[in-house]
């Protein structure tokens, strides 16, 4: 009897990358929630040029998923099928020239700011408050504290799904309210942020404030992944998402080891063992009980990818 035909699965035909490639690596340890399952395929490419040449050889049916400093994320329990790509080593450069600063997409939000304070540039002074990696900031037009990347982004470069690349403006990008019109599939690799000179003093005195403030107002210190839902437009309510969410009397709701924070309740926390499902669960039981209270439906900003325990994703 002749033997039935084999059909090799898509992870036995993988380009060879210069950078890491790892089969099945669990990515709980790299989320700031310590929560989630396994990356199908986990690649930190070694740069701008491997990511391109890897994507342009790889099945376009393949899915891939970018997470960066994996800050304002939650990785479902049953893990990521397909390829997902984290930029490191090789994407954390961070240079000033003349009236701005050039990022690779893994450098910290925060050591931006600290660089352009360093040389005398003002106006990313809001970088300091917000946790993440600038490729994540580009790609939800991150902000905090009177600024965000729309107002401040030259240009931005980016690997296609199909290995091409392309430099996008901020016009390209069509800013809104935490989202960037990115192509399906892109990767941010480096950014340029505009900046203006300003004085030393203001500039270090302005990122103290912003520092205090978050120690004094958010839940820094915990497993985390910080603002858990938009503020509504100005259209449908004054009201922030903290506000509405304290209206609801979810301050302080737990599910399991997963709970709202007393200190900031549009804060959710891993208080020990909680589970992508507990925090996830969690976020939708506040989101039901501030619609019954207010009528408002709240929406995510915490990226929430991959798929539930048990299920079996797209790809596996």
């Amino acid at each position: 009897m002749m033997a039935a035909a084999r059909h090799p699965h898509w992870t036995e035909a993988l380009p060879v990358p210069r950078g890491r490639l790892r089969l099945g690596e669990l990515l709980a340890p790299v989320t700031w929630f310590r929560v989630g399952g396994a990356a199908e395929v986990l690649l930190r490419p070694a740069d701008a040029g491997d990511l391109a040449a890897f994507l342009a050889a790889l099945p376009a049916e393949v899915p891939v998923t970018v997470i960066g400093a994996a800050s304002n994320l939650i990785v479902r329990d049953g893990g990521i099928a397909g390829v997902v790509v984290r930029l490191a080593r090789g994407f954390g450069a961070i240079t000033v020239e003349g009236d701005g600063i050039v990022a690779g997409a893994a450098a910290l939000d925060a050591a931006v700011a600290e660089h352009a304070a360093a040389a005398g540039l003002a106006g990313l002074e809001f970088l300091c408050g917000i946790p993440g990696s600038i490729g994540g900031a580009v790609a939800m037009n991150a902000g905090a504290y009177g600024g965000d990347i729309a107002g401040c982004l030259e240009w931005a470069d980016v690997v296609l799904r199909d290995g091409g690349t392309v430099r996008l403006t901020a016009a390209d990008l069509r800013f809104a309210y935490r989202h960037a019109a990115l192509p399906p599939g892109a990767v941010v690799v480096q950014a340029r942020l505009r900046a203006r000179p300003g004085e030393a003093a203001l500039i270090a005195a302005r990122m103290a404030e912003i520092r205090a403030s978050r120690e004094a107002t958010q839940p820094v210190r915990a497993r985390t992944g910080g603002s858990t839902f938009r503020n509504p437009p100005a259209g449908i309510s004054a009201m922030k998402a903290w506000e509405l969410i304290d209206a609801a009397g979810c301050r302080g709701l737990a599910r399991g080891d997963a709970l709202v924070s007393e200190k900031h309740c549009n804060f959710l926390i891993n208080a020990g063992r909680a589970s992508a499902a507990d925090i996830e669960g969690l976020g939708e039981e506040v989101r039901r009980r501030v619609q019954a209270a207010s009528g408002i439906v709240l929406d995510w900003e915490i990226r929430r990818i991959g798929t539930p325990a048990g299920r079996a994703g797209a790809g596996a």
